[in-house]
């Protein structure tokens, strides 16, 4: 190991550019929080909205205060070093006398949501310094980001999917053509709808459509995230969600599913809702029959297969009633990184199914450091 006898050293990631900057910082501060002090040393690497690298400063805040949203700021310049053997981070402040103990790391917890990290990016960055590090590789990460290859790729496993329509280059759709959709696909899709950006998470650039005379703004305000654009038809049904954690031997284990409830007049969970409003009760564990629960775990694991995910998941579904009276699970997405702030259902899932928190954070920096740097396997 290179840190301090007896410690393993562990580069938490944090911020970057995406959309989703702040939720990341919220996350990593409870994982660093979880990381107990006498196995681990932290690297605290911020990442700034304009891409800037950090070491942190130990006092940088990490979560919402007053609805003020945390950011990546101020702190010594770094950058990772591409060569393998560099194993890490170079200090990039000439008068900044770290020393070189302090830029190497034994593995990287990259706890980044969306673009340049949750989508592959960060992971093809690391696989080319040869260090190992927490979640799924290049293609998982890419493939989960994208809602139309999540689509795809679940569908081609035989599992169930919601009606929905992708529209590419979408801000120059919407002003060569306002109406966008023909009535064949109004028709099927019905409405409401949700419009969403095809790679971004956390529920930003998401417009539910409830007159087709909302929809050209609402494409636009998601083309402002992503120039792909998914429109997808409202599934009725439970909100239901389930963590998925790779085993000792590798393969999915699936956490107790929890149930998320909306308060009356929240008509769906968007990013306020998420972080910034009392708006929801969650359920954990969901109140679910033996089946439903086996049923949806099932499926939570399936939908890790298929996507070839590592380390971790969260999925989410809908759980409605099919026209026969049966039940309809429908998967909506995968989240190969999935929210470690206080309130994100993962932790919550998998402390109902008798991991902890701290014992969560354990097994994700042990199952990367057995692994290994998928680039030298």
């Amino acid at each position: 190991m290179t840190g301090k006898p007896g410690k393993v050293r562990v580069a938490v990631v944090f911020g970057g550019r995406s959309a989703e900057h702040a939720i990341s910082c919220v996350s990593a501060g409870s994982v660093m929080a979880a990381l107990d002090p006498d196995r681990y040393e932290v690297v605290r690497v911020g990442i700034a909205t304009d891409g800037r690298w950090v070491l942190a400063d130990p006092d940088q805040q990490l979560a919402i205060r007053d609805g003020e949203l945390p950011e990546v700021v101020g702190g010594t310049a770094v950058s990772l070093v591409g060569d393998p053997a560099g194993r890490g981070l170079a200090v990039l402040d000439p008068g900044a006398a770290m020393g070189p103990a302090l830029t190497e790391v034994d593995v990287v917890f990259p706890v980044l949501h969306g673009a340049y990290g949750e989508d592959g990016t960060i992971q093809g960055l690391l696989e080319m310094a040869g260090l190992p590090y927490v979640g799924s590789g290049v293609f998982a990460s890419a493939a989960s980001m994208d809602k139309e290859f999540t689509k795809k790729l679940l569908a081609a496993a035989g599992l169930p999917q919601g009606d929905h329509v992708v529209l590419r280059d979408a801000a120059g759709a919407v002003s060569a053509d306002p109406a966008l959709l023909d009535d064949a696909a109004r028709d099927r899709l019905g409405l409401p709808v949700f419009v969403k950006p095809a790679r971004a998470g956390s529920s930003i650039g998401i417009t539910r459509v409830t007159d087709w005379a909302q929809f050209p703004a609402a494409v636009a305000e998601a083309a402002a995230v992503d120039p792909k654009v998914i429109v997808e038809a409202a599934v009725p049904g439970r909100e239901i969600e389930c963590g998925v954690l790779a085993g000792p031997d590798g393969m999915p284990e699936a956490s107790l599913p929890a149930e998320i409830r909306l308060h009356p007049g929240i008509e769906w969970y968007d990013f306020s809702a998420k972080y910034l409003d009392d708006a929801a009760d969650f359920d954990i564990p969901a109140v679910l029959t033996e089946e439903q629960t086996a049923t949806v775990q099932e499926a939570a694991r399936r939908a890790y297969l298929a996507l070839d995910c590592q380390g971790l998941a969260r999925v989410d579904f809908f759980l409605g009633t099919a026209p026969d009276g049966s039940d309809r699970l429908v998967i909506n997405e995968v989240n190969t990184m999935p929210g470690f702030t206080p309130i994100s259902m993962f932790a919550r899932m998998w402390s109902a199914s008798g991991v902890t928190f701290a014992e969560l954070v354990d097994r994700l920096v042990a199952g990367a450091l057995n692994g290994g740097s998928r680039a030298a396997q």
